[in-house]
């Protein structure tokens, strides 16, 4: 069978067990679930990003996504603001200077 493309949707979210972050984590993969058929989430991934102060940080993540059932090229504009959106609810959500929403083609078989 031929392969088929579809977009893969990443949000990557510091793995700390205070409420806010698990609430997010929950509606996240709530969201993931309704609008897209489901999600997989991969916990307590080893991190490092550099501060908005230089500094070298270590960080836990978790790391959710989901595949979206349109190809990148044809659902870029959707996709753009959608992943904006991801991006902004993650920031008011919770404390944290950085929040990684990645978006990119991924091939599935038959």
């Amino acid at each position: 069978m031929p392969l088929f493309e579809k977009t893969r949707i990443e949000v990557y979210l510091p793995d700390l067990p205070s409420a806010p972050y698990q609430d997010l984590l929950s509606a996240l993969e709530i969201e993931f679930t309704y609008t897209f058929g489901g999600c997989s989430l991969l916990r307590g991934l080893s991190g490092n990003y550099q501060s908005q102060l230089g500094l070298p940080i270590e960080d836990r993540v978790n790391l959710l996504y989901t595949d979206a059932p349109f190809t990148f090229d044809d659902g870029f504009a959707r996709l753009s603001a959608y992943t904006d959106a991801l991006r902004q609810t993650a920031f008011e959500a919770l404390d944290e200077e950085a929040i990684l929403v990645a978006a990119y083609k991924v091939f599935h078989s038959g």
